[in-house]
């Protein structure tokens, strides 16, 4: 008898098993729209792949992130990427780095990652940055980082750096997927295109449309 319910267990957990592994891969774009003609067909989720027997060092190498970059902009802040556009054979690989350079009071400004998490590293500076969960709790997480200290910000979460320092700021981040993408929520809502109708924008944020215009002007 006990020998059946054994049985019976592993059935069932190599059935769950099946079950929990037959779900869709991660997105590596925004959308992708299904097309019957295959001649039409100009993206995959990812890129195509070179011959192996083809591929040369070169595929998996990058240089220059060692390079200062201009923080002369309206945040004060310079982000490098280096994913699988500069380094072709991140593909599949689920992975990719960033630096990012401060200039004293520059931020990198609330955004998300709508694909990856990111494990950020401070090189040089002192930075305050912080995270927000999903709804209902909106619960901030916040530290203030000085270097060699590392913070962690899950995928999907808005956040945000800040250069609280008197000196510029170094950091580098990594990201788990060669194509993490980046919202920054004051752009997308604010500087979309088209422009989201003020009225919708007024009640969503509590503000006078005459503020809001004013905003869409700004981004």
């Amino acid at each position: 008898m006990k020998a059946v319910h054994f049985l019976v267990a592993s059935v069932f957990l190599a059935l769950a098993s099946s079950l929990a592994s037959a779900s869709d891969p991660s997105s590596l774009q925004d959308f992708c729209v299904a097309i019957n003609d295959t001649k039409n067909g100009v993206f995959v989720n990812g890129k195509f792949c070179k011959d192996p027997k083809l591929a040369t060092p070169n595929d998996f190498f990058f240089s220059g992130l060692n390079i200062p970059r201009n923080t002369e902009n309206q945040v004060g802040s310079t982000v490098t990427t280096v994913n699988v556009a500069q380094i072709p054979g991140l593909n599949t690989l689920g992975i990719s780095l960033a630096r990012i350079d401060y200039a004293p009071g520059g931020q990198n400004p609330p955004n998300i990652h709508p694909r990856a998490t990111g494990i950020l590293v401070v090189q040089e500076g002192t930075l305050y940055v912080g995270f927000v969960t999903s709804n209902p709790e909106n619960k901030l997480f916040t530290k203030v980082l000085n270097k060699g200290d590392v913070f962690v910000f899950p995928a999907g979460l808005i956040h945000f750096h800040f250069n609280i320092g008197k000196t510029k700021a170094v950091a580098i981040t990594a990201l788990s997927s060669q194509n993490p993408g980046t919202i920054t929520i004051g752009n997308a809502v604010f500087g979309s295109n088209p422009a989201i109708n003020p009225d919708v924008l007024s009640k969503a944020f509590q503000l006078d449309q005459n503020v809001v215009k004013s905003l869409q002007k700004k981004f």
